[in-house]
């Protein structure tokens, strides 16, 4: 078959084994598969234009990293929540720490990726290495975090067996070497647009499914990954989990007819769907941030409150959109009384809301621009 061959096992089973990249007979790039790949290669250039025009680009991203985070973790069974993250990072007790553990690890193995690129081609090292963060210290830590797996799994419900399984991966020997064979094709590529040979990997990387656990946030990060490895992406502003979480049956019922029918083609139309879809969603957002930061500006100005340390405060929130009157005095230098007025101000004109509801130590959110991240979690 066109994707791979159904290999009994000695002990009965049947594993499927992925043919090397890129298919043969070759993608047929013409009428609906031409038409998404041209508005795909759009949707990506504006969206990456508009992040010039973003102000405090740097957090927005850092934010844009929690959601992805957030959203990939939830698809595997997480229960945290952006909350939870934030609780976490201001050193605050969280109740379902081991959740939240993985979306940390999740948003510091993007990270790390992100930086290695800068230096360092996309290979089976830096994927082991991102798998170590993803794993540590969490759920799975004791499946063997960045090392490929030494024995046999499978995809399926719970309590499903390698004989009810509703996909079998490649036993380990056949795992590592499709893996030096995706190596060979991140590298050299094919003659096939960048979005295709994109759509390719992730789907062959999923079904290699080289780990014993972390297969799924690992091929959604890889997504990213060779996008900004390839210059697709100047920022990474585009992460498909959203998309993923909310075609979840369809997705995994179109890696199976690969699987099954060698039909490449009609992954390869969900997938930039997924593409054009993400990358509209996140354009809004941006723009959406942009109005809100100048309708913040002019509230402010009508309510005469538009002093330098308002405004100071207002591109803050964008770093900080959980915070507390400490953090606001430490961050513009002024005393804790001074802080405090500046924020009652911010809640006075519904900028900032309280969240605790304690008479002491109080936190604050910036509610309007979360509303707009978190939309998903």
């Amino acid at each position: 078959m066109r994707s791979g061959t159904q290999i009994t096992q000695p002990t009965g089973y049947k594993a499927f084994i992925p043919n090397p990249l890129p298919p043969n007979p070759p993608i047929r790039i013409e009428g609906e598969i031409q038409h998404l790949l041209t508005n795909a290669n759009i949707a990506i250039g504006k969206m990456d234009t508009m992040g010039y025009l973003a102000p405090n680009l740097e957090h927005i991203i850092a934010m844009y990293v929690r959601k992805e985070a957030l959203l990939s973790s939830q698809i595997e069974g997480t229960q945290a929540s952006l909350e939870d993250i934030f609780e976490y990072e201001n050193q605050i007790p969280v109740k379902n720490i081991n959740d939240v553990k993985e979306v940390v690890n999740y948003i510091k193995a993007l990270n790390h990726g992100m930086k290695r690129l800068a230096e360092f081609p996309m290979s089976i090292c830096l994927i082991k290495e991102i798998h170590e963060i993803l794993l540590e210290d969490a759920r799975g830590k004791e499946k063997t975090p960045g090392e490929f797996r030494k024995s046999q799994n499978w995809i399926g419900s719970p309590g499903s067996t390698l004989a009810t399984a509703s996909f079998v991966p490649p036993p380990p020997k056949e795992a590592m070497d499709a893996m030096g064979e995706l190596e060979l094709f991140l590298h050299k590529g094919s003659e096939l647009p960048l979005l295709i040979n994109c759509a390719l990997m992730h789907y062959q990387f999923e079904t290699i499914h080289p780990f014993l656990d972390g297969n799924g946030r690992l091929g959604r990060l890889l997504i990213t990954f060779y996008l900004y490895w390839k210059g697709a992406l100047q920022y990474p502003l585009l992460y498909l989990s959203y998309y993923l979480k909310i075609h979840r049956q369809e997705y995994y019922d179109r890696l199976n007819l690969v699987r099954e029918r060698g039909d490449y083609e009609q992954w390869i139309i969900f997938f930039l769907k997924g593409i054009i879809w993400t990358s509209e969603s996140a354009l809004q957002t941006i723009k959406n941030l942009l109005q809100l930061q100048e309708d913040h500006k002019k509230r402010l100005i009508a309510k005469k409150l538009s002093t330098p340390y308002a405004i100071a405060l207002l591109d803050y929130l964008f770093e900080k959109p959980h915070l507390t009157i400490n953090d606001v005095a430490d961050h513009l230098k002024i005393s804790y009384q001074g802080a405090k007025v500046l924020v009652d101000q911010f809640v006075t004109t519904e900028i900032l809301k309280e969240i605790t509801g304690k008479r002491r130590d109080k936190r604050y959110s910036y509610w309007e621009y979360l509303a707009f991240l978190s939309e998903g979690t």
